[in-house]
């Protein structure tokens, strides 16, 4: 068993890991789970392409898949939490059976539960999100900014080209867990307007 605890390694920076990917989105749609990856979403530039969940905790690869597979010419991003993630694992099978070619998952984990006081979490002892992924029958999950700096993938988790070129344009479905640093980073909130999030995010899935 590995230590547990916030203090445990440096991890990558968030805020840069997300601006670094969605810098290279083009017209991917995006779908971010609550808290911390909602508000690093919005931070790196918010768009009507952005559906952000503030409160419903595991259904962020859930809403991912079902515009995946009703958008199968449009790639679909979903950025989410290793809590959220745990909360919703079940999906990773639906999704996997499923297998859209167009969803790629990006899962930041901190180790923690960082909204609810940064308590230890449970990817910082045993349970491994990829791992899981994998045997759930995601072939394409793997994991980057561990302690020697590279992923399973086979490339620097801050090769921002490489890692958005398996995101957006690798055969999905991809899932990649991104080791980030249990950081604070100023407040960067979307709307709280459900109606209006969801209003704004079909009129740009239809191209209005």
């Amino acid at each position: 068993m590995r230590d547990a605890g916030p203090d445990r390694h440096a991890g990558l920076d968030r805020r840069a890991l997300v601006a670094g990917i969605l810098d290279r989105r083009g017209d991917a749609a995006v779908v971010a789970g609550l808290g911390s990856p909602a508000w690093d979403c919005h931070a790196a530039g918010d768009s009507p392409l952005n559906f952000y969940f503030w409160g419903a905790m595991g259904g962020a690869a859930m809403l991912g898949l079902g515009v995946a597979l009703a958008q199968p010419a449009r790639r679909v991003l979903v950025v989410t939490g290793d809590a959220e993630m745990l909360m919703g694992v079940g999906s990773l099978a639906t999704i996997a059976a499923q297998a859209p070619s167009n969803l790629a998952l990006l899962v930041l984990d901190n180790e923690a539960f960082g909204e609810t006081g940064r308590q230890a979490g449970l990817t910082g002892r045993d349970t491994d999100i990829a791992a899981i992924a994998r045997g759930a029958g995601i072939d394409a999950a793997f994991t980057v900014g561990a302690e020697v700096g590279e992923g399973s993938a086979g490339f620097a988790a801050t090769d921002f080209d490489a890692l958005a070129g398996m995101l957006f344009a690798g055969e999905g479905p991809v899932l990649c867990v991104a080791k980030i640093a249990l950081s604070a980073e100023s407040d960067s909130y979307p709307p709280r307007d459900g109606v209006l999030l969801q209003a704004r995010f079909r009129a740009a899935l239809a191209g209005d």
